[in-house]
């Protein structure tokens, strides 16, 4: 429950946040050109509002929802959100939307996402200032990495330490996004430079390419670090604690399975997961009792241990990462120099989600879309801001392009349909608006409905 509340606020505050200041958006150029904001709302509030205050003198209610999934500014003579349809019946005020030139019109309507883009820009540049960059260099990570059956049948080895494509220079692989761009650039290069024994080695990529989705949710995955099974530390209370494992030690077999790595391991307790789904409890209660061969770290000993794991199937035991074992490569930046390195930063990653949109139209890519369950388990288990930020600056990109879109209903739907008016010297008519205002929500609503049902199915899955 806790682990739960936790993601949950940094959710909404992370969503609070790029709500506020994407109205924001809109709110300040529509200000700008003396256009008449009605109301500013913080999520979205059909049937009640949780709090509402108009300032004296002021044309605009400013209101919290309670409904966390977006907000909206009602911007006076448009069609929007609200569906008011007897204002645009009224003559045309001066003060309206639909009076003001389109040029006018259409940077309100890209406010929003300008906004998004250059709040993320901004954050990824203020992350570098105020933490700068810490990673490890691939070539560094001497252990090599771990391949799984499909990876080694294009040629590829255990130990081999990944260099290049031939497209670009792998750099890290000890985050999520470094990871994500390693598995990216190999999906799409023709051959690929490992370091093996001293030799630099050229693996060749299937003409098509990989697949990035199947990579990623192979078991094991296509390629992980080469973790050797040292714990890291035990916690306390916990099956391990009690059967006497120690930090330091290294598991070398589960039950009759032996273990070189955390890969081996993870493997294993995933078996055994899908094993015991659906097992009666007594089968259940008998499959939790183990055996562990552990080696103790200063004796090198190798002790026979039983256990009995929890009822999620923990150990309580952490795992080591590449930080135990290598030493990272720290640049810091200076407050001017951080604004480059964040805007490159930005754009790779935003390249990066470009990128991987194409998979959206397969059947692994279609299953793998998510509403703000999804997005919630992004966020860590445990407050961090550096992670906080990261992720905020990540999902205000996603939210910047998403938007501009040219999909009915969408800030992209009335940026096309101004650009088609600008470019033909004609309006389209307030009932094709309406119409198309309405397909629009129609389709965001069974999309958000198939997010939702991925989100509850993947939840059920991992009972």
């Amino acid at each position: 429950m806790e682990v739960f509340l936790i993601r949950a606020l940094q959710l909404i505050l992370c969503f609070s946040i790029l709500i506020l200041l994407h109205e924001g958006g809109h709110f300040f150029f529509a200000k700008l050109f003396k256009v008449r904001v009605e109301k500013f709302c913080l999520f979205f509030d059909p049937w009640k509002t949780l709090f509402k205050f108009r300032p004296k003198h002021s044309d605009t209610e400013y209101c919290i929802g309670w409904l966390p999934l977006g907000g909206y500014v009602k911007i006076a003579g448009m069609i929007d959100e609200s569906m008011d349809t007897n204002q645009m019946k009224q003559p045309a005020q001066s003060w309206e939307f639909r009076s003001h030139p389109a040029w006018q019109r259409l940077l309100i309507m890209v406010g929003g996402v300008l906004v998004n883009f250059l709040l993320a820009l901004f954050i990824y540049s203020m992350i570098l200032f105020y933490w700068g960059e810490s990673y490890i260099p691939l070539k560094s990570m001497t252990m090599g990495m771990k391949f799984n059956t499909e990876a080694k049948a294009l040629g590829f080895h255990d130990g081999d330490i990944l260099l290049s494509t031939d497209k670009t220079t792998l750099k890290r692989f000890d985050s999520n996004e470094s990871i994500s761009a390693v598995y990216r650039s190999i999906s799409e290069a023709h051959y690929v430079t490992v370091m093996r024994q001293g030799h630099k080695v050229n693996i060749t990529i299937p003409v098509k390419g990989l697949n990035m989705i199947q990579m990623f949710r192979a078991n094991p995955p296509f390629v992980t670090s080469y973790m050797p099974s040292r714990i890291d530390s035990v916690l306390g209370g916990t099956p391990a604690e009690k059967a006497g494992i120690k930090t330091g030690d290294y598991i070398v077999a589960l039950n009759k399975t032996k273990i070189q790595t955390w890969n081996d391991y993870n493997v294993a307790m995933e078996s055994m997961s899908q094993r015991l789904k659906g097992a009666p409890t007594d089968d259940s209660l008998a499959a939790r009792h183990i055996t562990v061969l552990v080696r103790r770290a200063v004796s090198q000993q190798v002790d026979t241990l039983s256990l009995m794991l929890s009822s999620d199937l923990r150990m309580g035991i952490m795992q080591s990462n590449p930080y135990s074992y290598y030493k990272p490569v720290t640049v810091n930046y200076t407050f001017i120099e951080s604004f480059p390195a964040g805007i490159h930063h930005g754009w790779t990653v935003l390249k990066g989600y470009v990128d991987d949109l194409k998979y959206l139209f397969t059947k692994e890519g279609a299953r793998s879309v998510g509403s703000f369950g999804a997005i919630g388990s992004m966020f860590p288990t445990s407050w961090n801001w550096q992670r906080f930020w990261e992720l905020t600056a990540f999902i205000s990109i996603m939210l910047a392009f998403m938007n501009i879109l040219p999909i009915p209903a969408l800030d992209g739907g009335h940026v096309f349909f101004l650009l088609c008016e600008m470019i033909t010297r004609r309006k389209p008519s307030d009932k094709f608006m309406e119409r198309a205002q309405v397909t629009g929500m129609v389709l965001l609503l069974l999309l958000m409905i198939y997010a939702v049902g991925n989100d509850i199915f993947r939840y059920l899955l991992h009972m």
